[in-house]
C-alpha cells in the first residue's frame, strides 16, 4: 500500500535510506487554482491577440527554426516568460521555489527524450492538446491527453512497482 507524505512545510520530504514506495506531494489548492487560471489565460490571450494555440512544443521549435522575424520574436518572448517564473517567485517570497527531484540527471535526460518522441509522434505537447485542445473540444486532443494520462500512470506503476524505484 502506497504511503503518501503530504509536505506542508517549504523543505523536501525525502531521506536518504527510504526504504518502500514514498510518494512526496503538497497539497496547495489556491496557488494550484491561480497557476491553471494563469495558464488558461494566456492560452486564451494568444489564440486572441495570435491567433494560436498555445502549444509549448510547438513554441520551443519554432523558436529554433523560425519561419520569420515576427514569427521567431513572439514565441521567445512567450519562452522567456515561461522561463523567468522562478525569478518572479524569488522577487515575491525572497527565495527560489525547492524542488526535490529523486531520480539522477541521466533518467531526467532519457525522460525529455521519450517526451520529445511523443509529443512528435502525438503532433503535441500536453499543454497545445490538454488545455486547448480539450478547451476546443477536438476529439483528437481528447484522445492524445487521455494517451498521455494513461501512459503516465502505467509509466509510474511498472517503475515504482514493478521495478522497485523509490
Amino acid at each position: 500500500m502506497p504511503l503518501l507524505l503530504i509536505n506542508v512545510s517549504p523543505e523536501p520530504l525525502s531521506k536518504p535510506g527510504m526504504k518502500g514506495l514514498v510518494v512526496i506531494t503538497e497539497f496547495t489548492p489556491a496557488t494550484s487554482a491561480l497557476g491553471g487560471a494563469l495558464i488558461g489565460l494566456a492560452a486564451v490571450m494568444m489564440m486572441l491577440f495570435l491567433g494560436r494555440i498555445m502549444g509549448a512544443t510547438g513554441i520551443f521549435s519554432g523558436a529554433i527554426t523560425p519561419t520569420s522575424q515576427r514569427n521567431w520574436l513572439w514565441r521567445v518572448a512567450t519562452l522567456a516568460g515561461m522561463i523567468s517564473g522562478p525569478l518572479a517567485y524569488l522577487v515575491f517570497t525572497g527565495g527560489f521555489p525547492v524542488i526535490d527531484v529523486p531520480i539522477s540527471t541521466p533518467a531526467l535526460m532519457i525522460g525529455g527524450f521519450i517526451v520529445g518522441v511523443g509529443v512528435t509522434i502525438g503532433s503535441g505537447c500536453t499543454s497545445g492538446h490538454g488545455v486547448c485542445g480539450i478547451a476546443r473540444l477536438s476529439p483528437r486532443s481528447i484522445v492524445a491527453t487521455l494517451t498521455f494520462m494513461a501512459t503516465t500512470s502505467l509509466t509510474v506503476y511498472v517503475i515504482r512497482h514493478l521495478a522497485g524505484a523509490v
